[in-house]
């Protein structure tokens, strides 16, 4: 007993010890904007577009097979919701395809609480996006400031949308940022389109994921656990992309997530069957954008930005 307990509190001290690596190695990848105060200053916010979606409005493709999409219910008593997360990401989706960017963050809110709700271990991968969101807000106050040539004390949460700047959606940003310099195909650098590739390559994780989740049974009637398909997912989107002592401390999380019963519950639902038709409705809205945003990266050549 005593041996096994020894076993586990070193398992445990290992892990502690390898996420504390990776935070101090993830300060040199991507440049942080400070969080101040969301009264005062409106880029570290997450909710800083409230506006409702509405459905009347999105593209034709929106409305995917033939069958109409299942209804998502607000789930009462947590805070991720299915309904809003795809609400946010059809909204997101815009003319000429492209992707609006307050709608694309508004999305990783949802995303974000979808993977806080897994437990404190993910947490941390949470923060990571909610750093890569806070520097997008940031660089986007930044180029209004200097194109307006308005001082930081004129900029309020309320006027600062989006809508009115170059950072209106994925094209204009990376069309703003090439115009201005600030991207470099050979160095990192602080730019919008840098980090957004970041947020890219997420989105395909969590999707993949969710792919998984969708799928049935194997021929013995075995689903495969969600550690099993964060992994296989987390193989395809992010691991070319990380070091070894990432892709070591990815492990280990994934050892850590919780059951598929408890995946059901996010959203809502009691059994596989009930999931099946609303992950294939979150699955087609999830493919959608990143397609749009794959495409434009791509023209650009960014799809593998230092």
């Amino acid at each position: 007993m005593v041996f096994h307990r020894g076993r586990m509190l070193a398992r445990y001290l290992l892990l502690s010890a390898m996420l504390a690596l990776i935070l101090f190695l993830s300060s040199y990848w991507l440049p942080q904007g400070r969080a101040r105060d969301c009264e005062n200053s409106w880029h570290p916010c997450l909710s800083f577009y409230h506006q409702t979606p509405e459905p009347s409005l999105v593209p034709e493709e929106w409305a995917g097979p033939s069958t109409a999409p299942p209804l998502i219910q607000e789930c009462p008593g947590q805070s991720f919701q299915a309904q809003r997360l795809l609400l946010y990401l059809r909204s997101s989706l815009g003319a000429n395809d492209d992707v609006l960017l307050e709608p694309y963050l508004q999305s990783w809110e949802q995303l974000i609480k979808f993977m806080e709700s897994l437990g404190t271990i993910i947490s941390f991968f949470s923060q990571r996006v909610r750093d890569k969101v806070a520097v997008i807000q940031e660089l986007s106050l930044k180029h209004s400031r200097e194109a307006h040539g308005k001082p930081p004390g004129l900029q309020t949460p309320a006027s600062s949308g989006l809508q009115s700047r170059a950072y209106h959606s994925v094209r204009s940003m990376v069309e703003a940022e090439l115009k201005a310099g600030v991207v470099d195909f050979s160095r990192r650098t602080q730019s919008g389109c840098r980090t957004l590739l970041r947020l890219h390559r997420s989105l395909l994780w969590l999707k993949l994921m969710l792919a998984g989740l969708a799928e049935g049974p194997d021929a013995d009637g075995r689903y495969k656990t969600p550690g099993e398909l964060s992994r296989e997912a987390y193989m395809v989107a992010l691991a070319p992309h990380h070091p070894w002592v990432l892709r070591q401390a990815a492990e280990l999380v994934f050892l850590a997530l919780p059951d598929r019963q408890f995946f059901l519950r996010l959203v809502c639902v009691r059994s596989e069957q009930e999931a099946t038709p609303i992950l294939h409705t979150l699955i087609h809205a999830l493919t959608l954008v990143h397609t749009h945003t794959q495409r434009i990266l791509d023209k650009h050549n960014m799809l593998e930005l230092p």
